[in-house]
């Protein structure tokens, strides 16, 4: 399962996936109590900082996107501040909005939270305060959702269905949207609502519901794995679904499908926040699913992108770097060196508290050579603690052209990564490495000959105002990734 894991995670490619549900907003207003009100017996928050972010359907997009898709969504928003800002904050992740209809005299779904913190120190939730409609769509408002969906069906591999009963995904207008996905030979995934008539989902591919929305829906308490099994086989031949997953919180899921009956078990974790598990789960499937992934692989990857949410705080995502991490954790290694920034931020602290000299490169590594592995011996001769940082795909091309990488991200990553001069490896996404040379702020900064002196070195000025070294390593003559791609392409077009 391991090889199985990595290699689906590594080729999810950038899939275009519609996104049609209840679109919102989350706000969290943070600040501290450090009293009681004299007007009441209530406590007084301090707000020191508002934040917002993608809820309901609009977090799924979120996963989508951070798992490097491409979400189209199709919903309604309010005409209004709200709306504005949730469509700024999807598009800025990528998403295509065109589709979120702006409808006045109704009100963009936002949930506030306020925020305090407990002892001064962790982030407790005081109140939700909701301000929604769950009111159905027009009949002109519905046509135009069904053509804009219409329109957008043939360009997506998939179609996800956030249903949270706030009016958007009325019986008619779902049964419509699945229909006419099955005619296209799309996949439909449907996280439900919370209810007993799931017939508006009948056709679907795969149904979502966790613990308590499939007993609602089945009338039967699941308690165990049996009970979930019974539910899920249930659900699955009542509704005509391919698949459906039962998701059991910290036992994992259970995946009901025509040749499996399994329990997928989810590690133990500290739960923090379960807000935007589903949502995480449910994108994590359908980006899977757009990457020819067999479902119980899909549903393993959906439990690892869940438990990663629940352990942050709020609304959050689980990007690829941290999936890898995870499975790399679960089913490998148990100390990986492919490391997400977090992550390797706090052992970077760890290593210097250890009094360890850490020395920092950067590169494509596109096709390891041996002038690779000479640099990165002489990277290793500097210092305790060699860190690598690997350009993401999207990176390459900009710095290469297209055609370029050869090979993706995660196996350049994984390549550096079993090399034994190599201590840590994470991958960037920006188009040069200085804001993460400011994080990790490197005792000794090294880059390869072709660069010049030092003045070339992308980040010296950062490392060199703190006191750190800059330096300029060896190379060995005619050995480049591109000379290598060249000679190989030069040969295939002899033949």
């Amino acid at each position: 399962m391991y090889e199985q894991l990595l290699k689906t995670i590594g080729n999810l490619g950038a899939p275009k996936i519609l996104v049609v549900g209840d679109f919102m907003l989350d706000v969290y207003i943070y600040g501290d109590v450090a009293r009681i009100s004299p007007e009441a017996p209530v406590p007084v928050l301090r707000v020191t900082e508002t934040e917002q972010r993608c809820g309901g359907a609009a977090s799924v997009a979120a996963d989508i996107a951070a798992l490097g898709a491409e979400p189209i969504c199709i919903g309604v928003v309010g005409d209004d501040e709200h709306g504005e800002m949730l469509g700024d904050i999807l598009a800025a992740q990528g998403a295509d909005t065109a589709g979120l209809r702006k409808v006045p005299g109704r009100p963009t779904i936002t949930k506030q939270r306020l925020i305090g913190l407990a002892q001064h120190r962790h982030k407790q939730q005081m109140m939700r305060i909701d301000r929604d409609s769950a009111e159905p769509l027009s009949l002109e408002l519905a046509e135009h959702i069904l053509r804009r969906y219409r329109q957008c069906l043939s360009e997506a591999e998939i179609v996800c269905l956030q249903d949270y009963n706030k009016g958007m995904l009325a019986p008619l207008l779902c049964k419509q949207i699945i229909g006419l996905a099955r005619e296209a030979g799309k996949k439909v995934l449907v996280d439900p609502m919370p209810g007993q008539d799931y017939t508006s989902y009948c056709g679907a591919t795969m149904l979502t519901p966790n613990r308590h929305e499939a007993a609602t829906a089945t009338g039967t308490d699941i308690g165990s794995a049996a009970e979930a099994a019974e539910a899920a086989h249930h659900l699955r031949k009542d509704l005509g679904l391919d698949a459906v997953v039962i998701t059991l919180d910290k036992e994992g899921a259970y995946l009901a499908a025509e040749d499996i009956g399994e329990l997928v078990p989810a590690r133990p974790r500290n739960v923090y926040d379960v807000t935007g598990a589903g949502d995480a789960v449910l994108a994590t499937l359908a980006v899977s699913l757009a990457a020819d992934s067999d479902y119980l692989t899909a549903v393993h990857l959906a439990n690892i992108a869940g438990g990663i949410v629940v352990e942050k705080f709020g609304t959050a995502t689980a990007t690829v770097s941290e999936m890898v991490h995870e499975i790399a954790k679960q089913f490998g290694a148990a100390n990986t060196k492919l490391r997400p920034r977090d992550s390797l931020l706090v052992e970077i602290k760890g290593q210097r508290q250890r009094g360890r000299t850490v020395v920092f490169t950067n590169g494509c590594f596109d096709v390891i050579h041996r002038g690779h592995i000479d640099y990165l011996q002489f990277c290793k001769t500097q210092g305790d603690v060699v860190v690598v940082a690997v350009n993401s795909d999207s990176s390459v091309r900009q710095l290469k052209g297209e055609g370029r990488p050869i090979n993706n991200q995660y196996d350049r990553a994984a390549v550096l990564a079993g090399l034994e001069t190599v201590d840590f490896v994470t991958i960037f996404e920006e188009p040069t490495p200085t804001k993460l040379i400011e994080q990790i702020h490197p005792d000794v900064l090294i880059k390869g000959g072709d660069w010049g002196g030092i003045e070339g070195v992308v980040g010296h000025e950062v490392v060199l105002a703190y006191g750190g070294k800059v330096m300029v390593a060896p190379l060995v003559k005619g050995k480049s990734s591109t000379a290598t791609i060249e000679r190989i392409r030069a040969l295939r077009a002899r033949t």
